[in-house]
């Protein structure tokens, strides 16, 4: 920690990090190399947004150790395999102690895939005929086509794709949190409750505005890395 707040360390390389993060290697090297950087992938946001439902009740840090094995079960977080999961798949996944093991949440991981097949496809019968050509809500369909971010510092842009990743990204608030501490970090916001409910509506399960924050943060939605941190605007989604 620091002299001047508690809450930041000073690392052997002399970056700043976040305490949370800061106690075990595995924990650093996740918060160096993937927390808060943008990511405008499918398959990117689909894990996220899994992890996080599996975190429901659970410390980040129990989550993050199983990682590798719940990558191993839910093919790499491909949406297109494992909207395919059986009744006998969810059992196998059930039955390993490396993962999270319970049964409502693996579920969920499935039932969730398909809801990301079903946003992928809406994107896409969009491009096709236009927003709203069914009479469908034509914000709600333009929420759902991707684009190209512009990030600061440089000629960098993140590519976001159609359907999961878009509809996430919308959500985007006009201003990011900017905490000292870490008690000044939020856990939702009005976006992640709206965000949230919408997500529901596609039929998503485990996506409180909770969950839903943490993953906005972990997707570079939001930039809550505290003030004097290195990775602070590190991510060029915000000025």
């Amino acid at each position: 920690m620091t002299a001047q707040n508690p809450d930041i360390v000073i690392g052997s390389d002399g970056l700043a990090r976040p305490t949370w993060c800061s106690r075990e290697d595995f924990m650093r090297d996740y918060y160096d190399a993937e927390w808060g950087n943008p990511l405008g992938g499918e398959a990117d946001c689909f894990e996220r947004l899994c992890l996080e439902g599996f975190q429901a009740g659970l410390s980040w840090r129990t989550v993050l150790a199983k990682r590798e094995a719940l990558r191993e079960h839910f093919a790499g977080f491909d949406p297109n395999r494992v909207a395919d999961f059986s009744e006998t798949d969810l059992e196998r996944i059930a039955q390993d102690p490396r993962v999270i093991r319970s049964p409502r949440k693996i579920a969920a991981a499935v039932n969730n895939a398909r809801a990301t097949l079903a946003l992928r496809e809406r994107a896409t019968t969009v491009h096709t005929h236009g927003a709203g050509f069914d009479g469908a809500n034509s914000e709600d369909d333009a929420r759902l086509l991707g684009f190209a971010l512009p990030l600061h510092g440089g000629t960098r842009q993140l590519e976001v794709e159609d359907g999961l990743p878009a509809l996430l990204w919308s959500y985007q608030p006009e201003a990011t949190p900017v905490p000292a501490t870490q008690a000044e970090v939020p856990t939702t916001s009005a976006e992640s409750t709206a965000l949230a409910k919408e997500l529901k509506r596609w039929g998503f399960k485990f996506v409180g505005p909770t969950s839903v924050f943490a993953m906005m943060e972990a997707i570079g939605i939001v930039d809550t890395n505290l003030v004097g941190t290195y990775k602070r605007g590190l991510s060029g989604v915000w000025a």
